[in-house]
């Protein structure tokens, strides 16, 4: 992997995260959630994944060749890799894993999860991305999941 693994691939993995935020939340909201409430935040939830995915599309478009501070070549591209292999699901993988998150509890603790995780990989990724306005976008995604993990949270200690 190593020096073959381009920029461009991070991206591609940012929008795979929000596909399946997309799919997850839509599916909670139509099949999960109990109230209008709950049904209402998955939604909302949903549409922000929409929107992140539309922006790291714009990103993968532009992004340009950018090679970060690393020890040998290829080892910060080898370590998100490595990070995104245990964060990313084949599509069927995924549908799986949603068939078996029956609850709302369960929904919520899976979702929390997940924000953190996405949190974690932007935080890493956007260090692929030079000063300036796409660094600012990612930074706006980094804020706008964190509050996704606070309202997530907020709620499953009303539960």
């Amino acid at each position: 992997m190593g020096t073959e693994f381009r920029a461009s691939e991070i991206f591609e993995i940012a929008l795979k995260i929000e596909e399946h935020g997309e799919k997850f939340y839509n599916h909670a909201a139509a099949a999960i959630a109990e109230d209008a409430e709950t049904k209402e935040m998955f939604e909302f939830l949903a549409g922000e994944e929409t929107k992140h995915r539309k922006t790291f599309s714009g990103m993968l478009s532009q992004i340009e060749q950018y090679q970060p501070p690393e020890s040998f070549p290829g080892e910060y591209f080898a370590y998100l890799a490595t990070y995104a292999e245990n964060l990313i699901f084949s599509d069927e993988e995924f549908d799986n894993l949603m068939k078996g998150i029956t609850g709302v509890k369960a929904a919520i603790d899976f979702a929390i999860r997940r924000e953190l995780d996405s949190v974690l990989y932007y935080l890493e990724m956007r260090n692929l991305v030079p000063q300036g306005p796409q660094r600012g976008e990612i930074d706006k995604i980094i804020d706008e999941e964190r509050r996704h993990y606070l309202k997530l949270n907020e709620i499953k200690k009303k539960m």
